[in-house]
């Protein structure tokens, strides 16, 4: 089949940077579109070119009523029309305009793992997000609890994160207890800042509607009417993650986000995250969800270091993430290595 669509006024958006959006239609649907001067001539199945000429409506439709979508949030979002036939443009800017409401910029998946985890968060009272630096899994999440609160689900934003060294010992930081806090919390910061208004924060951190705390704060609390994000879970302990999780209370959701493959502990077998991922996995309100390198959101160079991270990682460093026994770390014994030497030793 063979259509001939109006090139109308301020439609170059939509073919992206070096054409990149009309390619990726190409490459998803298996049609050729080509651009002429006087229309863009789509030639392929049938059901396939009434979906590209089903993006060029909704972009038009959307152009007029003033939504101008640019290139990044355009593709991801083409992303997820291409994936799935009973997604549209118009449908996922609707969807991007409930969630968005009271902040600075549209929430809006940009991958399909992205758009799982948007829709857990929103029908579950517990959701994991695994993956890769760059998936977007805090950013998400703080925006998804910013929409509860504006939207008043929820009375308190609570923002939690273990206060430990990617590597590094700080030392003894100067000033009062919050100041020495700030650092490892600074990433939950920034995504407050990108998504409201600073004056708004600042207000909101002041009268205590969003909290900003490190974990060793959530001993003996009960988390009530609020959303509670565990950023960096990967460096609590197993003991630490038991802790959090059973803080919450009525009206309370939490989602908590980290990275397997960034653990920053003494001993990675003891992260609290692994041990939650294998005792939780299928336990009825919680729902996990993973990232892949194909999610990262931030510059390309981000995706193209990530995927070859995990091109040169050695095998043996690899986290079995199905085995209860957890990780196996180079130079320390296994657990039947101290059996075997406690049996032979003379009673």
């Amino acid at each position: 089949m063979r259509i001939a669509l109006e090139i109308t006024p301020n439609l170059e958006p939509l073919f992206g940077t070096r054409d990149e959006n009309l390619k990726l239609m190409e490459d998803a649907l298996g049609v050729r579109i080509d651009l002429r001067s006087d229309a863009v001539h789509v030639e392929g199945p049938e059901a396939s070119v009434h979906r590209v000429k089903g993006v060029f409506q909704d972009f038009e439709a959307l152009r007029r009523q003033g939504i101008n979508l640019h290139n990044g949030e355009l593709n991801g979002m083409l992303r997820l029309v291409v994936a799935d036939q009973a997604t549209t443009l118009r449908s996922l800017v609707d969807a991007g305009k409930q969630r968005s409401a009271g902040v600075k910029r549209a929430v809006q998946p940009r991958s399909v793992n992205q758009r799982k985890y948007v829709e857990a968060i929103e029908q579950n009272d517990m959701v994991f997000g695994v993956g890769p630096a760059g998936t977007g899994k805090t950013y998400l999440a703080v925006a998804m609890a910013v929409a509860a609160l504006n939207a008043k689900k929820v009375s308190r934003m609570v923002l939690v994160r273990p206060a430990v060294e990617a590597g590094e010992k700080l030392g003894f930081l100067p000033g009062l207890l919050q100041e020495k806090v700030d650092p490892y919390l600074r990433p939950l910061y920034d995504a407050l800042y990108d998504l409201l208004e600073p004056d708004k924060v600042d207000k909101m951190l002041e009268k205590n509607v969003i909290e900003v705390a490190p974990l060793a704060f959530m001993r003996g609390r009960t988390l009530s009417d609020a959303f509670v994000i565990m950023d960096e879970a990967q460096n609590t302990t197993i003991e630490q993650m038991k802790m959090f999780l059973t803080r919450m209370g009525n009206n309370s959701k939490a989602v908590i986000t980290g990275d397997i493959t960034q653990i920053d502990l003494p001993n990675p077998r003891k992260s609290g995250l692994v041990d939650a991922i294998n005792v939780l996995e299928g336990v009825e309100g919680i729902k996990f969800c993973h990232f892949e390198d194909g999610d990262v959101v931030r510059h390309a160079l981000v995706q193209r270091i990530v995927r070859a991270y995990e091109a040169k990682k050695p095998q043996q460093q690899e986290l079995p993430l199905g085995i209860g026994e957890g990780i196996e770390v180079q130079g320390q014994q296994s657990r039947e290595e101290r059996k075997a030497q406690q049996a032979a030793k003379p009673q």
